[in-house]
């Protein structure tokens, strides 16, 4: 077997896949189903490689720009839950390639294991990944200004709902009033400000901090939506932390998905935030029902992320870290550039198109490339 994979001019690790993919199957192809399978690899692998010179970042601009161009700039929205917006269209292009650190509406899509998938305990599970906050439980807040003091009710049904008690509520207001003296009847708090002479508006700070304080779930969700998608259930987010949502025991790791390709390189690593970019950029083409080659956006992609870490396509990104002094100054704040290279005593050995355009020069691709020698008859 092993010669005849010799036979085919594919990379070892095309071959090695083929390989462990057959190993996988209880029917093994024979000697001349096998060659069937590596001359239609072959095929495929020979006309997707492309010509030396070929300009692959000018055809991958064209390719996304100009559909770009027809893109609306608007936002979907989940019926029923007011915070649950999607921004799509081209303000998700630009987030995403200028790899925004704050996102506009951070999201995730959260997958659940057996038997919950199914719809058991969908509320119950929902809740306990949203961010709940001591506000949410309180029933009714008063402020009595005569005795500097705080007095919180705290809605027992919602506690029981999120599987908490009374001493975890007292327990968390210890950690946002510490030094305050508390005391507590049932479901009643009083929270006492030191001197009766302390200004009102430090009581009413203290109750905006109180209402503030984290409870339980994740923090950063603020909301949660179960989706029936199919046969099983989501879990579709306002807000992203997929390091604490990944350590819940009911959820499937393997299938969460975060929008936010920073926290993705964070928590993944460069390999899944680059293909989070790919997908995220495909997702916003098909919702706006445009066709776009998956090679374009992947070189896009690669380029994005060659450096180890997410760069944006700004000045501040991948421009920044270009070799040509022209071609950094071509994007924009050209004077700085040229300063610089002039005091630093850079070179440009003008090696890429852009330079070489500017300077009015032939292009070192396409036809560029060759060089014509002709023998002159004397």
């Amino acid at each position: 077997m092993d010669a005849i994979y010799q036979e085919y001019t594919l990379p070892e690790k095309i071959k090695q896949d083929i390989e462990n993919y057959i190993g996988t199957l209880d029917k093994k192809p024979n000697k001349t189903q096998l060659k069937k399978i590596l001359q239609e690899v072959e095929q495929e692998y020979t006309s997707m490689n492309v010509d030396i010179g070929e300009s692959v970042g000018l055809v991958s601009a064209q390719s996304i720009g100009e559909p770009g161009t027809q893109m609306t700039l608007n936002t979907f929205h989940f019926a029923g839950v007011s915070e649950l917006n999607v921004t799509v269209g081209l303000p998700r292009i630009i987030e995403v390639l200028d790899r925004s650190k704050s996102i506009t509406t951070p999201m995730m899509e959260i997958y659940l294991k057996d038997p919950y998938c199914a719809g058991k305990e969908i509320k119950s599970i929902a809740a306990r990944i949203k961010e709940t906050l001591l506000g949410d439980v309180m029933h009714e807040v008063s402020v009595d200004i005569a005795e500097s003091s705080i007095q919180i009710y705290i809605n027992e049904k919602i506690l029981e709902s999120l599987s908490l008690k009374l001493p975890d509520v007292k327990k968390t207001i210890k950690n946002g009033a510490k030094g305050l003296k508390i005391d507590n009847e049932g479901n009643k708090f009083i929270i006492f400000l030191k001197g009766k002479d302390d200004d009102i508006r430090k009581l009413f700070k203290l109750r905006e901090k109180l209402k503030g304080l984290y409870l339980c779930g994740v923090k950063g969700v603020t909301q949660v939506l179960p989706v029936k998608r199919e046969e099983e259930y989501v879990i579709v987010t306002s807000g992203t932390n997929l390091k604490d949502v990944l350590k819940l025991d009911f959820v499937d790791e393997t299938r969460v998905i975060s929008n936010d390709i920073l926290e993705i390189h964070d928590v993944l690593g460069i390999e899944a935030c680059r293909q989070a970019i790919i997908n995220e950029v495909l997702k916003v083409l098909d919702t706006q029902g445009l066709n776009v080659n998956i090679r374009h956006i992947m070189l896009v992609a690669d380029t994005m992320c060659s450096s180890g870490s997410p760069l944006g396509i700004t000045r501040y990104g991948i421009v920044n870290d270009k070799v040509s002094v022209l071609a950094r100054a071509s994007f924009e704040t050209p004077l700085r550039h040229i300063f610089k290279a002039s005091i630093c005593g850079q070179v440009d050995s003008l090696h890429s198109v852009v330079e070489n355009v500017m300077l009015n020069q032939p292009v070192q691709t396409g036809t560029g490339i060759p060089k014509l020698v002709i023998k002159e008859n004397k």
